[in-house]
Order: C-alpha cells, then sequence, then structure tokens
C-alpha cells in the first residue's frame, strides 16, 4: 500500500474506531477490505439505530452555509448530538424553501436568511413527511470560486451550558474541487463541519479559510481531522475529500 492510501486508511479507521468502537471490533480496519465492510454495515444500518438530519437547502451560498451549519451543530443538546454522531452525523438534504415549511415542520436551525435549516437528530421516521414532501438536493454544478474565504463562526444560542472557552484559533477547510459538485460539497463539509463541532475542533470565534484544490493528498500531513472516502474513479482506492487543518 502507497504511503497516501495507507495514511487514508488509518484516519477512516480512527474515526470509526472513535464512534463505533464496537463496530469497529467486528472488522479488521488495519486492512482496505474490513474498513469498506465496516463502512458497509454503517450504510445498511437502518430502523432504530439511524439518527439522521434532514437538512432543507433553499440556495446554496459557500460561507453562509459554513457559518449556518456550524451554527447547528453548536446548538445542539449534547444527548442529541451524541446519537447523531453515532450515526457518522447522517443527513438527508433536501430541494426547498424553509420559509414555506416551518408552519408545518419542526426546525431545530434555520439560517439567518432562510438559505437553509435543519431539522433536529432524531429517528429517521421524524422526518418522513418532509422527507415525502420534498425532493432530493442535486446540486449538480461544479463548486467553484469560493477558495481564499474567511469565515468567522457565530455564537450558537445553546440549550445546555457551552463547553469550557478557550481562545479562538484560525484552521484552513479543505475541500477536493476536482470533478465535486455543489451537492458532493454539501456533504464533505457537513461532515467536517458538523463532526468538528462536536469534537470541539470548532468553536464560536474560530477563524476558518477555505481552500479548495483538485486534490488533498499534498496536503495530508497538515490535517488534524480528514473526511475519507472511496474514490469515486477508483472504487479499491480511498481519497480525502475534505479536512480541516491544524489550529494556529
Amino acid at each position: 500500500m502507497n504511503p497516501v492510501q495507507h495514511d487514508l486508511r488509518e484516519a477512516a479507521a480512527a474515526r470509526l474506531t472513535a464512534v463505533r468502537p464496537d463496530l469497529a471490533a467486528r472488522h479488521d480496519l488495519a486492512t482496505l477490505d474490513g474498513l469498506l465492510a465496516a463502512r458497509a454495515d454503517v450504510a445498511a444500518a437502518g430502523g432504530e439505530e439511524t439518527v439522521l438530519v434532514a437538512a432543507v437547502v433553499h440556495r446554496f451560498d459557500l460561507d453562509r452555509w459554513i457559518r449556518s451549519t456550524c451554527g447547528f451543530a453548536l446548538g445542539l443538546d449534547p444527548v442529541r448530538a451524541d446519537a447523531w454522531r453515532r450515526s457518522f452525523t447522517r443527513t438527508v438534504f433536501l430541494a426547498g424553501n424553509p420559509l414555506h415549511l416551518r408552519d408545518r415542520f419542526s426546525f431545530a436551525s434555520v439560517a439567518d436568511d432562510a438559505s437553509a435549516a435543519w431539522t433536529p437528530p432524531g429517528p429517521a421516521a421524524a422526518t418522513t413527511g418532509l422527507r415525502r414532501l420534498l425532493r432530493l438536493f442535486t446540486g449538480s454544478a461544479p463548486l467553484s470560486g469560493h477558495s481564499g474565504i474567511t469565515v468567522e463562526i457565530p455564537t450558537a444560542h445553546r440549550p445546555a451550558p457551552p463547553p469550557a472557552h478557550r481562545p479562538p484559533v484560525r484552521r484552513v477547510l479543505y475541500l477536493a474541487a476536482a470533478d465535486c459538485t455543489v451537492a458532493d460539497a454539501l456533504v464533505h463539509l457537513n461532515h467536517t463541519l458538523a463532526e468538528g463541532v462536536l469534537d470541539g475542533l470548532i468553536a464560536p470565534g474560530d477563524r476558518l479559510t477555505v481552500r479548495l484544490l483538485p486534490r488533498l493528498a499534498g496536503v495530508l500531513g497538515e490535517l488534524e481531522r480528514v473526511r475519507v472516502v472511496t474514490d469515486p474513479r477508483s472504487p479499491d482506492r480511498l481519497m480525502a475529500a475534505a479536512g480541516l487543518s491544524k489550529a494556529r
């Protein structure tokens, strides 16, 4: 296994072990086959095991999406947050206007400009009505033109006491842009940002500078957290889709 593939496999195995040690114990995560088998178990989980969020997307603006996603995750109570994390922050993205839906559905968070809204994490059945009403968000346009922006993470209204304060930090938020559509970016950023918040890597006042690169192999050494997925061009290989640099 080449060094990049080795590092990606180790990162993916570490994340899976941290979130679901019970699942990791059933598979040999030292091999790619074992890692992929564990991921297949995650994807196949359903019913009472699944905790998900439905995100309604009206329009996409990268810097606002980053702030709003982090604001949503920061506002979650610890019990819901932990359950969602154990489901690997599973999220379904739907196309719709939150302003037209607030009288019929309960949202945990709505972006300031109503460009997006999030339901609270819960069983899949809790969002059945919303998912039947709306179509999946397609977002087939390529992602481009956003590299270099810096986003300051807002303070959220929390239902529980915030964690111990720490001084704000700066990080780079990397995204692999080659062949990446807007829909792909929503998925990769959602997992990276939400899990960064839930793990304390992202907090109010932090500043994230966005860097779009064709591939992230050259910056893996700079990353404190990386989202590892199967390379769509080669299913027997892994790739880094997004990542957070170490604090500065």
